[in-house]
């Protein structure tokens, strides 16, 4: 059974003011600042404001992931935690969305569209990351136990790259999954939670790039960041939503220079929080991809060849 999102959901529909021809709505949220990329904003900001960036994504001449491998790094210190399945739902969503390369039944396909991106992806592994925290960084209003501020988070990523002896390259993504309670902020004012789900970025430059995701637990704050449905019954759908989001940009304009819009908008950015049609029957259970025989509720991706927003192909 289909649904769409209004349907599916009780109160606004999320993404239901997204306009297919990339019009937007003004441009009262910024999907970039610096070397952040790809920020996913909180639901209320979508809804309040809704855009699509404006007009289709255009090449700037930078790198993209031709072929591309993530790892995940959870970490989750002494006093912290996360909800029984939620690194083993990441792990086997990364898994999945490997053993479906060069499908086209699944929202990854549509990124081939963009300097010959190849749908082939590999996943690398995990750690569990007991590492105490440092003292906190910056102050995030809903998480005033923890909040990393972007350079903490860098830090951290670099020691576990280091200690588990990975090779960061400009094909490489490392995601960085915080346990539930912990925020960040990449500046003064900009919190995860309030303004942000989920970010990606990179450090040093060109082919030896160390590219990374910030990864907040979503359902710290779920009437910020989980859009409802939940098909494996975990807190890591709502995670995942983003993770997809993040991941799709990072393949497509890893170090802000490949392909985006011309009000900054990556793929990714272009549809936030925008499902289209969903699947299944259960209230709270419904989909939006079937990766390798699993159900995952991810947003949709921009499609230059049919300037709107997929769930797959192109």
């Amino acid at each position: 059974m289909a649904l769409s999102l209004a349907a599916a959901l009780s109160g606004p529909a999320i993404g239901a003011a997204a306009h297919a021809d990339g019009a937007g709505d003004g441009q009262a949220f910024q999907a970039r600042s610096g070397q952040i990329l790809g920020i996913v904003p909180t639901i209320g900001t979508v809804q309040n404001s809704p855009n699509l960036g404006s007009g289709n994504l255009t090449y700037h001449g930078g790198l993209v992931e031709h072929t591309n491998k993530t790892y995940a790094i959870y970490w989750i210190p002494s006093g912290f935690a996360v909800q029984t399945g939620y690194t083993s739902l990441i792990n086997r969503y990364f898994t999945d969305v490997s053993a479906a390369s060069g499908l086209t039944s699944n929202v990854y396909f549509s990124d081939t569209q963009y300097s010959s991106i190849l749908y082939s992806s590999t996943f690398g592994g995990s750690v569990i990351d007991r590492h105490a925290l440092p003292a906190s960084g910056c102050v995030d209003p809903v998480t005033p136990l923890a909040c990393l501020t972007d350079g903490q988070l860098r830090t951290e990523i670099n020691r576990v790259i280091a200690a588990k002896g990975w090779i960061p390259n400009s094909t490489t993504e490392f995601f960085m999954f915080t346990a539930k309670g912990i925020g960040s902020c990449f500046s003064g004012s900009e919190c995860a939670f309030t303004v942000y789900c989920a970010y990606h970025s990179w450090m040093g430059g060109g082919t030896t790039a160390t590219l990374y995701a910030n990864m907040p637990y979503a359902d710290t704050s779920p009437a910020g960041c989980d859009a409802g449905q939940h098909p494996n019954n975990n807190d890591a759908d709502a995670t995942l939503n983003v993770t997809s989001h993040e991941h799709n940009e990072t393949i497509t304009d890893e170090q802000a220079s490949a392909w985006f819009d011309s009000a900054g908008f990556e793929n990714g950015d272009k549809c936030n929080f925008t499902f289209g049609t969903l699947h299944g029957t259960t209230p709270g259970r419904l989909w939006t991809n079937k990766i390798n025989g699993h159900h995952y509720f991810i947003q949709e991706e921009w499609s230059n060849a049919t300037s709107r927003c997929v769930q797959k192909g192109l």
